[in-house]
């Protein structure tokens, strides 16, 4: 239902601020506009209500009867409304921290570091969502994005690079077993991406259009595949499952999936690897303020980030 009738807002600020200091000069000073500005609100209202509020007497104001009615209300209503904000405010206090990620970021590479970090900063308030397409998230409902980036730049955010992109095939120990006796390999030899191109993959459905996927893969390495033998599905973190229960052939990020191979879950099926030239990034929406909580946990991501990349370059 259609609130009517609504007044201006700014015209009762202006009103409720000439009625405090019952002046227009000093209401003018406060609000940081001119005097004739908070007049022409003033004017602006009592229009509106077909009612005069004040009785404009030489270096003086006076309250009509209904100005002063009026006055009443509108002070309450207003008060109300600063109690309001301010309680939604504090809904973002400087120890409370929102991360946005994929489905995948969360499950294999965040999740594991979040334990870490609540442990060294148990004050924080951590809150977590999780959404593979981050054109359907609204700036104002996190603090902090990890995202893969093709150009590492999206509008409206500010990004920092956390990790460059390097994508290669995974698949589980017995998979792998298995791909080299059907191609006549010994248990040591690498399978090419040719050789790949006949098994089962697993393929990541990605309305965005931005990750490395199978057909550019293979681009990449010269092999020309009709990938017939495809499952399909747009949730990667089942992928993955699929892959650790032998059921095919998966791309994986580094980094992002180096906790599955250290474990001994996957192995990299090939050494051959590709990169668009993109990565994962930490976006800031610059619409948002930032806080204490935001600023810790992006130095201490940084740290560890860093820590990480350069044992893997060691």
């Amino acid at each position: 239902m259609r609130m009517s009738p609504l007044p201006p807002l700014n015209a009762l600020v202006a009103f409720e601020a000439a009625v405090r200091h019952m002046s227009f000069t000093r209401a003018a000073s406060e609000l940081n506009l001119s005097q004739s500005a908070v007049s022409r609100q003033i004017v602006h209202l009592e229009q509106f209500l077909g009612r005069a509020l004040f009785v404009r007497k030489p270096r003086q104001l006076v309250l009509t009867q209904a100005g002063e009615s009026y006055a009443r209300h509108v002070h309450a209503m207003l008060e109300e409304c600063v109690h309001a904000t301010s309680e939604i405010m504090k809904s973002a206090a400087e120890n409370e921290l929102t991360i946005a990620c994929t489905a995948g970021t969360a499950m294999y590479w965040l999740t594991p570091r979040l334990s870490q970090f609540r442990r060294e900063h148990s004050h924080i308030k951590l809150r977590l969502i999780v959404r593979d397409d981050i054109s359907t998230l609204s700036p104002f409902e996190f603090d902090l994005g990890l995202y893969y980036l093709k150009s590492g730049v999206m509008e409206g955010f500010d990004t920092m690079p956390l990790m460059s992109e390097e994508v290669f095939p995974v698949c589980s120990p017995d998979y792998l077993m298995a791909c080299r006796a059907r191609h006549g390999l010994a248990a040591d030899e690498d399978l090419t991406p040719a050789m790949l191109a006949c098994e089962t993959l697993l393929v990541l459905e990605d309305a965005q259009s931005l990750w490395i996927a199978w057909p550019d893969w293979f681009r990449h390495h010269g092999v020309t595949a009709r990938l017939s033998r495809n499952i399909v599905f747009n949730h990667y973190p089942a992928l993955v499952e699929m892959a650790i229960l032998g059921q095919g052939v998966l791309l994986g990020w580094r980094h992002v999936i180096d906790s599955l191979i250290d474990q001994g879950r996957l192995l990299q099926a090939s050494p051959h690897s590709a990169s668009q030239g993109g990565g994962h990034v930490l976006l800031t929406p610059q619409s948002r303020r930032e806080n204490h909580a935001t600023r810790l946990f992006k130095r201490w991501l940084t740290e560890r980030t860093s820590l990480t990349m350069n044992a893997h370059h060691a």
